[in-house]
């Protein structure tokens, strides 16, 4: 019995039939729809200006800064309001006033500098600031003078357990203190996270 050298039927070459004129026009649509987006993703990222701004610092309370004319606030941390109150060794303290204080302190009368391009929703920059090569946002979160707020988690669980600032004693959380006095409702957190969901929304967003 005879058979053949593969050992299997051949199959016979059917070309494929050629595209319809709809199936043609959805084709260059899709394409026309591709470049559409890559535009819009290019003027969307060219809106997304890095801004940064330096000059003398006016300091509102421990996360909230002027410089000139911009209102700036740090970037990932929450501080004490200025009127906030916390307790320790079984008084209240004004927490808020010395939150500021470091602040002050840090920057010790240097040019400080401050880059970003979120905002919150007064209109402030979210900025990560320098004055004298100190990092202020990191700064003060690893003094106890503010909480991590979306960043520098590490640096305070080094300060919760060293006891610094507020840790030494009681308090409640800003956000907590604000929504309670001011009736204000509580921001998002802006670390990483956050920033890379207002670049996504930033980009897809229309108006």
């Amino acid at each position: 019995m005879s058979r053949s050298w593969s050992g299997r039927s051949r199959r016979r070459y059917i070309p494929p039939s050629p595209r319809s004129p709809w199936r043609k026009l959805g084709d260059y649509g899709l394409t026309v729809l591709l470049l559409g987006l890559l535009i819009l993703l290019a003027v969307r990222l060219d809106r997304m200006e890095t801004r940064k701004t330096e000059g003398v610092a006016v300091v509102a309370d421990g996360d909230s800064i002027t410089l000139g004319g911009e209102r700036i606030r740090m970037r990932g941390i929450d501080a004490p309001e200025y009127s906030q109150t916390c307790r320790r060794d079984g008084a209240d303290y004004p927490c808020g006033k010395l939150s500021r204080q470091s602040l002050v302190r840090l920057i010790a009368g240097r040019p400080v500098s401050c880059i970003g391009w979120q905002r919150d929703r007064y209109g402030r920059l979210l900025g990560d600031c320098q004055a004298g090569g100190v990092d202020l946002n990191r700064s003060q979160v690893a003094a106890g003078w503010a909480v991590a707020y979306g960043d520098f988690e590490t640096e305070e669980a080094v300060a919760r357990v060293g006891k610094a600032g507020i840790w030494a004693g009681t308090f409640d959380q800003p956000q907590t203190w604000r929504a309670s006095h001011n009736g204000q409702l509580a921001e998002r957190k802006h670390g990483s996270l956050a920033s890379v969901g207002d670049a996504l929304r930033e980009i897809f967003r229309f108006w």
